[in-house]
């Protein structure tokens, strides 16, 4: 049996808990957040509760603590993981640039721990398939993809935590909400360049720092096209999260809310099924995230530790979606708008 503690108690880590607690092959052995009214958590789950960090890594045993704090707070938490000899399981995004996964990862090497990065998207049926197809190379050399990403990030989602749309401590919406795109995107096709984009903050200068929408041109090593959209400025929910595939001998489009759906396909002597996969979305009460595979995330660890299993994401993967990010951002245009001509909601 495997032995997790978590770090930050809030609505990702809440919902490690249930999946470690539910686990007949795991063991939730202590929690530790800031609030101290997440210490009725700890006795619901029946666990010690540290509000100090520093207590709790010094005092904690588990193979494995996981990392559910602000983005900011992923690389110092992570490290103290690994010194404290616990493998470090670490929400997305794994860091908020490559230097701190670099970081990060030198740290694992010295403690001779691991890191799992936690990409849960990678999951979905839809995407498996499309990443059989992809090898395979059922649909050809792939020449365009088009990413979609249109959800909702409303005034009470940035009032929820202090460090929501904070540039440096958030990082921006290409590391909070839409960096799972981007693992699928490379998960898919590999290493992606950006040779131009556009960001802008439309509905949110009043309160955040950071852009909350954006259009970019990016290449893989093949030379496919790739365009990539996103806002959290959707009218009231989540809209769209999309992925379309255009290959030489065949389209692929993953669609719906949260890549849960296969939209259309047309292939070269293949029909895939119809599928239509209940979006069993983190739902947050007043937001929704990405698709909730926590389970998964939680049992590839179990089998990784246990049955020497492959690490579904790795840190070194998970640097590479913090490389494509930062690329990203690197070629933006920011196109500030004068309050004059803002857009009112």
């Amino acid at each position: 049996m495997i032995s997790f503690a978590i770090i930050g108690t809030g609505n990702i880590g809440s919902r490690h808990a249930r999946h470690i607690i539910e686990n007949p092959n795991a063991r939730l052995t202590a929690v530790c957040d800031i609030n101290p009214d997440k210490a009725l958590l700890a006795r619901e789950w029946n666990v010690p509760y540290y509000q100090d960090p520093q207590s709790f890594f010094e005092q904690v045993r588990a193979d494995v603590i996981n990392i559910c704090t602000p983005n900011y707070l992923h690389l110092p938490h992570a490290v103290a993981a690994l010194a404290a000899g616990s493998h470090a399981l670490v929400e997305k995004p794994m860091a908020l640039s490559v230097k701190e996964c670099e970081e990060m990862i030198a740290a694992s090497q010295m403690y001779h721990k691991k890191i799992f990065a936690v990409k849960q998207n990678r999951y979905n049926p839809p995407i498996q398939i499309a990443k059989r197809l992809m090898n395979e190379q059922v649909l050809g050399k792939v020449y365009m993809v088009q990413v979609n990403c249109f959800w909702n990030r409303n005034e009470h989602y940035y009032q929820s935590g202090s460090w929501r749309g904070k540039r440096l401590q958030d990082g921006g919406c290409l590391f909070t909400q839409f960096s799972h795109f981007i693992d699928i995107l490379y998960y898919l096709i590999g290493e992606v360049t950006a040779t131009s984009g556009s960001i802008s903050n439309f509905l949110h200068r009043h309160n955040t720092d950071i852009e909350d929408t954006g259009s970019f041109i990016l290449r893989n090593k093949q030379g496919a096209i790739v365009n990539f959209n996103f806002t959290t400025n959707a009218y009231q929910k989540n809209m769209e999260g999309s992925i379309t595939l255009m290959g030489s001998e065949g389209v692929l489009k993953i669609g719906g809310q949260y890549l849960n759906t296969i939209e259309y396909s047309q292939i070269k002597n293949t029909e895939l099924p119809r599928m239509n996969i209940q979006a069993k979305e983190n739902d947050y009460g007043t937001y929704q995230g990405s698709m909730s595979n926590h389970d998964k995330v939680i049992q590839n660890v179990i089998d990784v530790l246990e049955k020497n299993e492959k690490i579904m994401t790795s840190a070194e993967e998970g640097m590479k979606v913090i490389s494509i990010i930062e690329d990203m951002y690197r070629a933006a245009q920011v196109l500030n708008i004068e309050e004059t001509e803002e857009i009112k909601h």
